[in-house]
């Protein structure tokens, strides 16, 4: 059994050309800070792993001498463990990222983790909901049965607003102060990375959020954060998340309709009315307009579903 974290079984050198490269991707690339600790994880778990397989902790020079019947080796053992592709593919990334760094600085070439190929990934595309369902999600009237106070109610409404007027993340949108919503049609939203992006807070939105703000109990100041919890303190996704399992329950919809699909909807009901991939993708704040593009195959599907549904000879 491997350890979770697997730093007590990492050679001297080789563990601190692991943080150095850590700080690389922190300070350098930016990368978010939960990005990095799962790269961390990754590589000291594919580290372990190589210490139990190969008797002790490889040095660098070890490292570069892997075959890829090591690395497929190691892969079979996360398998056994439970394991899926999608992870699987995720830690190589995260170790092949090691091993460039390792090259680049001139401490060995680690072949063996190139020359193997990830697993196949079978394509689970997003799963919007139906305009008139997202629209609902954000009304604060809709029968709770929580015994919340209205405050509530109101604050969950427009918080469940922003994800889909705005396709914001929910971290996006509980990370808003609350001075980021003044006159202006628009909010600077930090994302992935500290990344910031201005985007659009649709009229119904803005009352949502003043709604709320006139009911909370809470006098939250301009660098206080927009969203509180029932005691006044930051606003927990897990309290966001069970608001909408509630909702999703009151409307007769599937698990699918999670905060996150609420994105999903603004992306896909943009694109179906329309809207620019390029600008669709600065709106979510995405790095790569392949992220992006996921949602015109969302957007095919649906229309597929159109024709067969509709056509006479279908």
């Amino acid at each position: 059994m491997h350890s979770t974290d697997g730093a007590h079984r990492v050679a001297p050198r080789v563990a601190t050309e692991v943080e150095s490269w850590l700080r690389h991707l922190g300070a350098e690339r930016r990368m978010a800070a939960k990005t990095v600790e799962a790269y961390r994880r990754d590589v000291l778990q594919f580290l372990a792993f190589l210490a139990e397989h190969r008797g002790g902790a490889p040095s660098l020079k070890e490292l570069a001498a892997l075959v890829p019947a090591d690395v497929r080796a190691f892969m079979a053992a996360r398998r056994a463990q439970g394991i899926g592709s999608r992870s699987l593919t995720r830690m190589l990334a995260g170790t092949r990222a090691f091993a460039r760094y390792l090259e680049r600085s001139g401490k060995g070439h680690v072949g063996a983790l190139a020359a193997v190929r990830a697993p196949k990934i079978g394509k689970n595309l997003p799963r919007p909901l139906a305009v008139a369902a997202a629209k609902r999600m954000a009304d604060p009237d809709l029968p709770a049965g929580d015994g919340h106070a209205p405050w509530i109610h109101a604050r969950d409404a427009a918080v469940l607003g922003l994800l889909y007027g705005s396709g914001l993340r929910l971290s996006e949108a509980l990370g808003l102060k609350r001075g980021a919503i003044g006159g202006s049609d628009v909010v600077t939203v930090t994302g992935k990375g500290g990344k910031q992006r201005m985007v659009p807070v649709l009229p119904q939105v803005k009352k949502l959020i003043a709604d709320y703000l006139a009911l909370s109990p809470y006098d939250v100041p301009d660098h206080g954060p927009l969203f509180v919890g029932a005691k006044g303190g930051v606003l927990s996704p897990r309290l966001v998340q069970l608001a909408m399992a509630r909702l999703r329950g009151a409307l007769g919809l599937p698990e699918t309709a999670t905060p996150h699909a609420l994105r999903h909807s603004f992306a896909t009901h943009l694109l179906a009315r329309g809207g620019d991939l390029r600008s669709i993708q600065e709106l979510l704040g995405h790095a790569s307009l392949s992220t992006t593009q996921i949602y015109t195959a969302v957007d095919a599907e649906r229309l597929i579903e159109a024709y067969r549904s509709a056509h006479p000879r279908a």
